[in-house]
């Protein structure tokens, strides 16, 4: 029998791979779980959760980093019907909020403390800020530490859990046999040009149909030992690396922190064997100094995505790093895997482009009137298939406006298709960039800023960095009457209060005005090739 599950939904999945019996599922520091185990631990939470009032149909919130804890969460809340809905750990107290409030939230698990930063204290902050639109939380039944440390307004794990055992067998049976392959497994938040979080919604046979894509490309099975550095929050750690590797019965290291030596030490000792991540990483053990004294031979298969990487980084990590073979892949929070290098593909090849369609995809590539354009012209890409989002959570114009008639949603990406129908990405319509892997929308940081009682208005574009891909610059108009006028700490220091770190822009440059078309709207493509040189 084959250990790759063909489940269209969660707890379908969790009992197909409890025929795993003692096979590891999850490997953290000393602790093992078997995958007959973790079904038994994703039922207890699921018990608890329904002690507490959350039913099918429900949102709960997850904000902590990569740890057993947040699996346990995870798909206990996705195996009785609940939609789970993600926070970066970078967030500040205010954008945590926000989203709970957006989404109608009922319960949150956290991991209060993570990195010495009180998400439980953030949250009060932003909630007694003097602010006409302060979030509204009213939907917030529980908040759950994931530790066993004592933090205001929340119950620790073991208490959380504890509730659980009032819940008869039956119902729990009932809430399992209740979920169905098209119920809402998921809400990633992405803020979109407009700054606003839009809710991304997945089905549970979408989130299981990437993994499927993800299974095929990596040719992943049991014997694979995964490594998950890309957040669980994100898309690209939760679906193409959490439930790829339960759906083909991989064993998941999930890794909280990057730190360059500990993953070196964890490759060797732990004999990993599939390690996808955004360059920063790759080039980081790279470069290491001690990147010799570690046994790296277990690597190979790695996939360097979400960001620009160098020109010579896929050459480095065959030759190098030693991954027998390196990919890479397409995708948004809207379709989370729409591309992927083919299996045997040549390494140049695949440096160069991000792969055909996965199955049960397509792709096309348009002009401005939205007129199929020939190979190797660029155009706006546009894609169709089993995985592409349900749309925004209560916001249907938002849906509207990227997914047209006929189903094709519009990802507002520039690209091309070469004679093999590989796509390469060439350019973005949006003004969305990419910082160390996490999207950032200049709308949003513009937003924040336009709130600054001396900043009358302000444009973000971004600029390359060797470390991260790229960073924002802000360029920043004050009011002529501004007192006191704020320097570039100031607005520094006003953002990091309302921004996560990596949206806050890395420096600010004044203007007296801005370069406008006709109409008045900025130029931001002059601002971005005055910041290339």
């Amino acid at each position: 029998m084959s250990d790759i599950s063909s489940a269209l939904t969660i707890p379908a999945l969790l009992n197909d791979q409890a025929a795993l019996g003692h096979h590891s599922a999850i490997v953290e520091g000393e602790r093992t779980i078997s995958y007959a185990e973790l079904r038994s631990l994703v039922h207890e939470v699921s018990r608890a959760f329904l002690a507490h009032g959350v039913i099918h149909g429900d949102r709960v919130a997850l904000w902590a980093p990569n740890r057993t804890e947040f699996i346990l969460a995870m798909l206990g809340a996705q195996a009785i019907g609940a939609s789970v809905v993600p926070l970066n750990t970078r967030y500040t107290g205010r954008e945590a909020a926000e989203i709970l409030d957006r989404s109608r939230a009922s319960a949150l698990v956290l991991a209060d403390g993570f990195l010495g930063r009180s998400f439980s204290g953030m949250l009060t902050t932003a909630l007694d800020a003097d602010d006409a639109e302060t979030p509204d939380l009213s939907n917030l039944r529980v908040i759950v530490n994931m530790d066993e440390v004592e933090a205001p307004g929340c119950l620790t794990w073991s208490e959380f859990l504890s509730a659980g055992a009032t819940v008869q067998d039956e119902t729990l049976q009932a809430a399992l046999d209740a979920v169905h392959p098209d119920d809402v497994v998921d809400i990633l938040y992405t803020s979109g040009t407009t700054g606003r979080p839009k809710g991304v919604m997945s089905a549970h046979r979408q989130t299981l149909g990437v993994a499927h894509a993800w299974v095929k490309g990596a040719q992943l099975s049991s014997d694979d030992r995964y490594a998950v550095v890309n957040p669980f929050f994100h898309g690209f750690g939760y679906k193409a690396g959490m439930i790829t590797s339960l759906v083909a019965g991989a064993t998941i290291y999930p890794v909280d922190v990057f730190e360059p030596e500990a993953l070196l030490a964890l490759i060797a000792q732990a004999r990993i064997s599939v390690l996808p991540g955004v360059p920063t990483i790759f080039t980081s053990l790279i470069d290491h100094p001690r990147r010799g004294d570690y046994d790296l031979s277990s690597l190979r298969f790695a996939i360097a995505g979400a960001t620009a990487a160098p020109d010579s980084l896929f050459h480095d990590m065959v030759n190098v790093l030693g991954f027998r073979t390196v990919a890479q892949a397409y995708g948004l929070t809207e379709c989370v895997v729409a591309t992927l290098s083919r299996p045997g593909e040549s390494l140049a090849h695949a440096a160069q482009t991000t792969g055909p369609a996965v199955e049960n995809t397509e792709l096309r590539i348009v002009d401005e009137h939205g007129a199929d354009l020939p190979v190797d012209t660029d155009g706006e890409i546009l894609i169709r298939g089993s995985n592409v989002m349900l749309g925004y959570f209560e916001d249907q114009a938002a849906t509207d406006a990227v997914i047209d008639s006929d189903g094709w949603f519009h990802t507002g990406d520039v690209g091309r298709l070469d004679e093999h129908g590989c796509l390469k990405i060439t350019d973005r319509i949006k003004d969305m960039f990419i910082v160390g892997g996490f999207n950032v929308y200049p709308a949003e940081i513009e937003n924040v800023l336009r709130r600054h009682p001396a900043v009358n208005e302000s444009a973000v574009v971004e600029v390359t960095d060797a470390r991260l891909g790229h960073v924002g610059r802000a360029y920043v108009a004050l009011l002529h009457d501004a007192d006191p006028r704020p320097n570039s700490a100031d607005l520094e220091a006003f953002c990091r209060e309302r921004l996560a770190n990596f949206k806050v822009p890395r420096d600010f440059i004044f203007v007296d005005d801005f370069p406008r078309n006709a109409t008045g709207k900025i130029q931001k493509a002059e601002l971005r090739e005055a910041a290339a040189g």
